[in-house]
């Protein structure tokens, strides 16, 4: 990159100042940005200045910095690595004329002398201040090549003769056609397309004879019809299946053979139901105070030797991550190893005062769900174990104290 400077002195202007306009517009570009963090607006300003000025004069430099609390030497930092800021005044029209490789092969040295024989040397004005011209890098219109950009307009497929006339009518103030100026639209061959030409590759005349957009639309349609009615039909079997169901359900020998739970009245809460409203069999010493394995045991025997009852099942109170982001120690509870309190953690166990407060019916909740371990929580005592480990004692091994049998 070759070395950017400001101006010379003598053409350095006094002072600068934002248009009322340009104010109002840099009020809402800095609000864009946290208290403290103007200094991101710095581009957009010098910007909007050389949209005014047409140029970056020192002037405007010292009037950003003021404007956004930064030091001089840091917009002068911006303004003289980006090459979009002009730091020599330009003419009311600047022609930055691409000199890249595509545009070169393509005339850009004769577009050159153009410039050099109607505006002068680069980087100066014409006398009347229409003019002024600048060799830039790739413009990205190589398709078009050569071509320049005068202000913020493209203009292609440039020859010596256009070139000439195109700078002639800007500065006599004559309209001028921005783009190709050889005939062509846009990036296409000159002379029109050349491939593709045969409207058979594209009318759909390929695809078959006839009206192929008819037959197309008429096959949609009939797929569109056959899914409906299968559809159809699939409901219809599906609601007869249904009728037949409760048909066959209202029988006098299917009502005799339903389980008594089945056929109990809807307002009886299931064994396992998680609201079951305590009476004299579940209000056991064990619900107050410790958990006697008896007990548990003696809810779990089964009321007659024909009729096997379920223990009754409370789901306790889980929760979804440990407090404070750390759990307790659970294996120090005897019998609970990595799976295990990996298992319980996963369940919604982290402390010791959550499983000390378990009743017998919600200690055999969790143990119908310890997968591979049912039973460990009832044989092992948790409940016990886990109300002294919650006053702060810890036993002498890591595995925990084995409880008395």
């Amino acid at each position: 990159m070759s070395v950017r400077r400001l101006a010379p002195d003598p053409v350095q202007p006094a002072s600068f100042a934002f248009t009322a306009a340009n104010e109002n517009w840099i009020v809402q570009q800095i609000a864009k940005y946290p208290e403290g963090r103007q200094a991101s607006a710095v581009i957009p300003l010098l910007w909007k200045a050389q949209e005014q000025e047409g140029w970056v004069s020192r002037a405007v430099i010292e009037t950003v910095a003021k404007r956004l609390g930064m030091a001089p030497m840091r917009v002068l930092e911006v303004a003289t690595f980006y090459t979009m800021f002009n730091l020599q005044p330009v003419g009311e029209f600047f022609v930055q004329l691409c000199g890249t490789t595509p545009c070169a092969l393509r005339g850009a040295e004769a577009l050159k002398k153009v410039c050099e024989d109607v505006i002068g040397p680069q980087s100066t004005v014409t006398a009347d201040g229409k003019l002024s011209w600048l060799e830039v890098e790739c413009l990205g219109a190589c398709c078009n090549a050569p071509m320049a950009q005068i202000n913020v307009d493209y203009y292609e497929d440039l020859t010596p003769a256009n070139f000439r006339q195109l700078l002639d009518d800007l500065r006599n103030g004559r309209p001028t056609k921005t783009g190709p100026q050889n005939g062509r639209t846009g990036s296409e061959p000159e002379g029109g397309p050349q491939t593709l030409t045969d409207k058979a590759l594209y009318d759909g005349s390929m695809i078959g004879a006839g009206d192929w957009q008819k037959r197309i639309v008429e096959q949609r349609k009939a797929a569109a019809e056959a899914a409906a009615a299968k559809a159809a039909a699939e409901a219809e079997a599906k609601k007869a299946a249904e009728a037949e169901a409760k048909k066959a359900e209202a029988t006098p020998a299917a009502v005799a053979a339903k389980p008594a739970t089945e056929t109990a009245a809807a307002a009886r809460p299931q064994p396992s139901a998680p609201a079951q409203p305590s009476n004299a069999a579940n209000d056991t010493p064990a619900a107050k105070g410790k958990v006697d394995k008896k007990d548990v045991a003696e809810a779990a025997k089964p009321a007659a030797a024909d009729k096997p009852t379920a223990v009754a099942e409370s789901k306790p109170e889980l929760l979804t991550a440990a407090r404070g982001g750390k759990g307790d120690d659970l294996e120090l509870i005897w019998g609970v190893g990595p799976k295990l309190g990996k298992m319980l953690n996963e369940m919604g166990v982290w402390h010791y005062d959550q499983i000390a407060k378990w009743t017998p019916a919600e200690l055999a909740w969790v143990d119908a769900r310890l997968t591979g371990f049912k039973g460990r929580a009832l044989r092992d005592d948790w409940i016990a174990q886990s109300k002294k480990l919650a006053t702060g004692w810890r036993p002498e091994s890591k595995l925990g104290d084995k409880p008395a049998e």
